[in-house]
């Protein structure tokens, strides 16, 4: 498996593991208008040519706001978010991030778990800023 910087031809995969992860899922423009952004970086994990996981975060001078991170569900549980949240931390830091900020369902204790194990701290909660189901989002942040 390897980590790269994501390319328009990964799209169709990409939307997929979006559709399959996210109950309001991305549109594809929406994803694409990110891909042309100088201040975004995206990375897949890739493995014979297939995306397994997908991972993107802006950058503003020395700050960075992680907004996605997805995996395939059949290929959860095998480091594959590991792999992409330590590449795009790495690369964000190469590009003068230094703070780096997240939210994520408080229901999601597999990530929140991740997201702890690389330094991430809880800043605050955004009652009901998830929809569908609508649910609390924890803010995280780390240093």
């Amino acid at each position: 498996m390897k980590i790269r910087e994501m390319e328009v031809t990964d799209m169709e995969q990409v939307m997929a593991i979006e559709q399959a992860l996210f109950s309001v899922p991305w549109s594809e423009n929406g994803l694409f208008s990110f891909l042309l952004r100088q201040d975004a970086l995206f990375l897949v994990a890739e493995e014979k040519e297939s995306i397994l996981g997908f991972c993107g975060i802006l950058m503003a001078l020395d700050e960075g706001d992680i907004v996605k991170i997805g995996v395939m569900p059949e290929r959860q549980g095998q480091g594959i978010g590991t792999k992409l949240l330590d590449a795009l931390i790495r690369k964000a830091g190469e590009k003068g991030v230094s703070s780096i900020y997240l939210e994520v369902r408080a229901s999601n204790q597999a990530a929140v778990h991740l997201y702890r194990s690389f330094g991430f701290q809880q800043t605050g909660i955004r009652k009901d800023y998830y929809e569908h189901p609508r649910e609390d989002g924890i803010t995280m942040r780390r240093s």
